[in-house]
């Protein structure tokens, strides 16, 4: 496959996967968006729907893998030639970074009257409930990238390798009834609906990142951006949703070759 194949779809694939990812966080974020508190639901059927979008767009280009545990998982299947792994993983994490600003640029009054409101909150005495705390993140965080329920390292870490583990598994199993030439388009909407289901049954104890592109790009874009009282980008944190579905994808592509291959 080209290289600038590789780059091209995986950029796009996966910027138009953040943005429609973020954007439904954003929108149940914001009192001032139409669908403010609409739930976990809605935030589990926009990131499927949000990985069928990018993932139809980059399919007949780079393959649509958008995430760099899926990448791993097919390099360890056979279908990923290693020497291009660090293209498709650089190209995702690009991706994500500028998908994760156009959630910015498309939400950005929205921003702009939360961190104005966080800003009031801040003259109130250092102990109240309201008062945001520099070293901790912030409500606005949850746009760009997750965090968990209970901060347990050891288990959010176990969580995110089985949450992306039965991802990866499920895309490298598509179309083995089929011969073995795979599904094509269509796995893309199979891939959507694991996503959905990961999201309700795995999602939430995390908030299921199952893809350290999707959660590194835009942590990074969150701590760049000049958001006054954006809180703490919760570095100590972020190894988890990285290190948890690269485990997770290594899994699934060793399990693939001794269960299926």
């Amino acid at each position: 496959m080209p290289s600038s194949d590789i780059f091209i779809g995986e950029v796009v694939g996966t910027a138009v996967l953040v943005l429609l990812g973020g954007g439904v966080c954003a929108a149940v974020t914001f009192k001032r968006s139409k669908a403010f508190e609409a739930g976990w639901v809605a935030i589990a059927f926009g990131w499927g729907f949000a990985v069928l979008t990018g993932a139809y767009i980059a399919i007949g280009v780079s393959g649509a893998h958008l995430n760099p545990a899926v990448t791993i998982g097919l390099a360890i299947e056979g279908g990923t030639e290693w020497s291009d792994v660090p293209l498709y993983i650089l190209s995702e994490m690009i991706g994500a970074m500028l998908g994760a600003t156009l959630v910015w640029l498309s939400y950005y009054g929205q921003f702009l009257d939360h961190l104005t409101a966080r800003q009031s909150d801040a003259a109130e005495p250092a102990g109240s409930a309201t008062a945001p705390k520099r070293d901790e993140p912030g409500p606005v965080l949850g746009i760009f990238s997750t965090a968990p329920e209970i901060r347990n390292s050891w288990q959010n870490l176990v969580t995110e390798i089985i949450a992306t583990t039965v991802l990866v598994i499920a895309i490298l199993t598509q179309g083995l009834n089929q011969d073995g030439d795979g599904l094509g388009a269509l796995g893309a909407l199979i891939t959507a609906l694991v996503v959905v289901s990961i999201g309700l049954s795995l999602g939430g104890p995390t908030g299921y990142a199952i893809n350290p592109a999707r959660d590194l790009g835009p942590r990074l874009v969150h701590a760049a951006l000049p958001l006054p009282n954006k809180g703490s980008s919760d570095w100590s944190y972020a190894w988890v949703p990285v290190a948890g579905p690269l485990i997770g994808g290594a899994l699934a592509g060793g399990l693939y070759n001794i269960a299926f291959a």
